[in-house]
């Protein structure tokens, strides 16, 4: 009797789902885990699928939020995709655990409910699961399973600002794509592996970015340069930078993604020039599909990193354009002055607008077109101390009518901004070629 009563007590305490195995999880069993997760914690999560492989697996979104269906005016949208590449497969386990993490610690963990309270997070943990289910051998670096089912590399599929990459864009990028514009995401990450670093825009580049001199710089720089050292100086060691003894030092464990090797289309600046959301790429295992082994491993030293670099997506400043009579104006352009992007960044349909910055003093621009602009100076606190963004709303007393459709086209945005010249061919067709030696890294 006392032990059947002790094999009760441990049941009460230990319930059959004691956590998430620190395995490999093939897709069927990846998608009745995030089943399993939305049945235990329906009030704050969403499950849905935004789209299918080339082989026709979902390719699963799990939602975590206080409001996890639908968007809430003034919460700002997250996001983390894993497994773009099938055989870099370290982020898609992270990422099962990042979820098992958050929805067993709401509500007790004060850091993990304020993120739920005030964030609405989207994670993918597997963009390229045929790629993953292709990949039958563990391999330290390059293995066929990195591209989708139709041989193609969905991290040079997106449609590129600098040049034309005349791609066939395949199911899962179009998913992506779809993803992006039917949310007002401000903040991502993409988990590769492969190498030990953060890397940010731009991944390509020409002279108007500064391409001559090996570094393609965003109007944004300081702002990439700090969410990768989120990420890095909370990672247990890629902060070091030279963690994988055969590839380049990186000062700070961070690089801007040119300055490493040239990319055309990349994830990464497509989130920044069209999804006006700012992307890295954190390359989190010098190996590419290590033994499962070395997964809890792999957890330990990124946990406090996936949360900390959440907490980025409050930033900056946030609000609403208003009317007169307070109904939102969508498609107004909002930027801070000295930050004008090359596809300028609009109000959505809420009239909501979203700016990571740094803390400190920015004039802020609103333009109606039609109706003039609004200058508004202010003063920008560290966000992510209080899980919120400094908000601040412009009211138009006038409005012209605005066209509904304001989105850039997706032509190579650069291209037009600054031809280049017949000098500097050489050092691309340079980097081209180093691009094909590197392919393997990233």
């Amino acid at each position: 009797m006392r032990v059947g009563a002790l094999c009760l007590a441990l049941a009460l305490l230990f319930p059959v789902a004691v956590g998430l195995e620190f395995s490999y999880h093939p897709s069927e069993q990846l998608g009745t885990f995030l089943k399993e997760v939305h049945r235990q914690h329906p009030s704050i999560t969403s499950l849905h699928s935004v789209g299918r492989s080339v082989a026709g697996k979902d390719l699963w979104i799990l939602v975590l939020g206080r409001f996890p269906t639908q968007h809430t005016i003034g919460i700002p949208e997250f996001k983390y995709i894993a497994n773009m590449h099938g055989d870099e497969t370290v982020g898609r386990e992270l990422l099962l655990h990042l979820i098992d993490f958050l929805v067993t610690n709401d509500k007790s963990d004060p850091v993990v409910t304020r993120l739920i309270d005030s964030t609405r997070i989207h994670i993918m943990p597997s963009m390229n699961p045929d790629g993953f289910e292709a990949t039958t051998v563990h391999d330290c670096y390059y293995s066929e399973g990195r591209f989708n089912k139709n041989g193609k590399d969905l991290n040079r599929n997106f449609p590129d600002v600098f040049n034309s990459n005349n791609v066939t864009i395949q199911p899962e990028t179009q998913a992506v794509i779809n993803w992006i514009k039917n949310e007002t995401f401000v903040l991502s990450a993409n988990l590769h592996g492969g190498a030990l670093v953060a890397s940010y825009t731009f991944d390509n580049g020409n002279p108007a970015t500064g391409s001559l001199r090996g570094y393609s710089r965003s109007p944004d720089d300081d702002v990439f340069m700090h969410l990768a050292k989120t990420y890095s100086s909370n990672h247990a060691s890629m902060y070091k930078g030279n963690e994988c003894g055969n590839k380049p030092v990186f000062p700070y464990g961070i690089t801007n993604g040119y300055a490493w090797y040239q990319l055309q289309g990349g994830m990464q600046d497509y989130n920044y020039i069209w999804g006006q959301c700012f992307e890295i790429t954190l390359e989190l295992s010098c190996c590419k599909y290590p033994p499962a082994s070395q997964l809890q491993a792999f957890w330990n030293d990124n946990k406090a990193a996936l949360i900390e670099y959440i907490k980025q997506v409050h930033l900056g400043i946030k609000g609403q354009v208003l009317d007169r009579h307070g109904q939102p104006i969508p498609n107004v352009i909002v930027e801070a002055k000295g930050r004008e992007h090359i596809c300028p960044y609009r109000t959505n349909q809420h009239g909501e607008y979203y700016l990571l910055l740094l803390p400190g003093s920015y004039v802020l621009n609103a333009t109606a077109p039609g109706s003039g602009s609004i200058l508004k100076t202010l003063i920008v606190p560290n966000g992510p101390e209080n899980f919120s963004a400094l908000k601040y709303d412009f009211v138009f007393p006038e409005v012209s009518t605005i066209a509904r459709d304001a989105s850039c086209p997706t032509k190579p945005l650069y291209q037009d901004f600054e031809s280049i010249s017949a000098a500097v061919k050489p050092t691309l067709h340079f980097l081209a070629l180093m691009t094909v030696l590197y392919t393997v890294f990233k």
